[in-house]
């Protein structure tokens, strides 16, 4: 018998028992539904990260303060205070030929207050050059100048998450708010980016980092700088002239003992798409589980299915059915079960997802190699778990089966 006249035997009776073959295959559908639309949330995850990684600017190296490892007697990025605006000074074309700009940069949340408005958000300390080093244009007004850090004056540029907060339908630029209670007087709006990773870009406040430093927060060290490298080609030279600069500066003479970490943007990228991969497995490996769990029940189902259907089984061999011949005939329904599920529940993951997306406002991504992983894994457990009821249907004695009431 050919495969096409296998197949479509295998859906006659199959649609025998419609509603037990509906059933059967739910496990599958749900299953393969939520393979593919968890894998599409991994998927858009990391090409969220991926885009906001490489909107933050071009060619960039992050100077953080402290160690990368932690425990190895260094300091801990995140808690050192081991970087000084006098390092992010100290970074110059003369002193690393490789670096074209620089912009320090320091935050801390505050509350910031306007008329009768207020909220918390996340104040930024910087230079005159962070909108060139990190990407960033200024939507509305302009961005504070050299002479502003200089001078330590009070004026900031914010977000559009800000905006909205604290100034709904109204002009902001050139108005008055306070940062814990100190004036500052609006200059620029920024351009709106919208969520990068986890973080609102949105929701934050630039201002002179001499005067976050000095007459805001009291602070007198940086979270990181900022370095725009010359060229791509010259990431790996920058990288070494500013750790030998910052060694030098810092009396270090051991690189185990370097309180601070030179990290390349691709370095950041590699890592947190390591990280959003990882994340995809495990949420794909968790949703096969499921599809596991319909694997079974169909193996289950194909031996209800051999019991029931024994003098048939035992009618075809009196006919002159080989062996091969019924393994062939319950292997293909249990084939043909699985992969009409795997469609359905792909249909149904695509649709998921779409539904994650505009429900949630989570970005997803619906891959190609998602749905043939789906579409495989559905039809290799209906081969796995249909071999066991075939092979029992195909070791039937004819004699016994026709007997079989």
């Amino acid at each position: 018998m050919e495969i096409s006249e296998l197949i479509r035997v295998s859906f006659i009776s199959l649609s025998a028992n419609k509603m037990r073959s509906i059933l059967t295959m739910l496990g599958v559908v749900i299953g393969v539904a939520a393979v593919v639309a968890m894998i599409s949330i991994g998927e858009g995850a990391k090409g969220l990260i991926t885009k906001s990684i490489e909107g933050m600017g071009t060619n960039l190296l992050f100077v953080m303060a402290g160690q990368q490892k932690v425990g190895m007697g260094g300091h801990g990025m995140g808690s050192s205070q081991t970087l000084l605006l006098e390092d992010c000074d100290a970074i110059t074309p003369a002193t690393c030929p490789a670096v074209s700009l620089v912009a320090p940069e320091i935050s801390k949340g505050a509350s910031v207050k306007s008329s009768n408005k207020n909220t918390m958000t996340q104040i930024v300390g910087t230079n005159h050059l962070y909108p060139v080093v990190r990407n960033t244009n200024v939507a509305k007004g302009s961005f504070f100048t050299h002479v502003d850090v200089l001078i330590q004056r009070k004026v900031a540029v914010i977000g559009s998450t800000v905006v909205d907060n604290l100034f709904p339908n109204l002009e902001p630029v050139g108005k008055e708010m306070t940062i814990n209670r100190i004036p500052f007087t609006i200059i620029g709006v920024l351009e709106t980016k919208g969520q990068s990773g986890f973080t609102n870009v949105d929701d934050q406040i630039l201002i002179p980092v001499t005067t976050f430093q000095k007459r805001v927060f009291g602070l007198n060290y940086l979270r990181n700088i900022n370095v725009q490298v010359r060229s791509q080609d010259d990431m790996d030279l920058a990288q070494t002239q500013i750790e030998n600069l910052l060694r030098k500066r810092h009396r270090i003479t051991d690189p185990d003992n370097d309180d601070f970490t030179v990290r390349k943007q691709t370095d950041m990228l590699n890592r947190m798409n390591d990280i959003t991969s990882a994340f995809t497995l495990l949420l794909g490996g968790i949703a096969c589980i499921s599809l596991l769990v319909g694997g079974i029940g169909i193996m289950n189902i194909m031996l209800v299915s051999v019991t029931e259907r024994t003098r048939e089984i035992g009618l075809r061999k009196a006919l002159g059915a080989t062996k091969f011949d019924v393994l062939t005939q319950f292997l293909i329904e249990s084939i043909v079960l699985c992969v009409t599920g795997g469609i359905v529940g792909i249909l149904c993951g695509i649709g998921m997802s779409y539904a994650i997306s505009y429900i949630g406002n989570w970005n997803t991504s619906v891959s190609t190699n998602s749905i043939l992983l789906s579409f495989g894994f559905s039809f290799g457990v209906g081969l796995f778990f249909g071999i066991y009821p075939a092979n029992k249907a195909s070791n039937l004695n004819c004699v016994e089966a026709l007997r079989y009431e």
